[in-house]
């Protein structure tokens, strides 16, 4: 079970930085217009999910117990992401 979990830790890193980085690449496109607004909270909204993977799997991979914390942690990040494109995407990401 632990290389499954290992090896999905490995993808959902991939993806977040991949996310991430055309986020960030095209953070004026998306801040251009509403529709693409509403596209910046969606693609934030997949970071959040992507990152909660992430860490998960780390968490059951180094053996420790999965809580609220990271759900915590993986909100903020994706927040933040969110606040660094338009305010608006914040409000569309939740």
């Amino acid at each position: 079970m632990a290389s499954g979990a290992g090896s999905s830790m490995l993808y959902s890193f991939l993806l977040f930085t991949v996310i991430l980085s055309l986020q960030e690449m095209y953070r004026s496109k998306l801040a251009s217009t509403e529709l693409f607004t509403i596209l910046g909270g969606f693609i934030s909204s997949l970071l959040f999910l992507v990152l909660l993977t992430l860490i998960g799997n780390f968490q059951e991979t180094c053996g420790m117990k999965t809580g609220w914390g990271a759900v915590i942690l993986a909100e903020g990040v994706a927040l933040i992401a969110a606040g660094t494109v338009h305010r608006v995407c914040i409000t569309t990401w939740i």
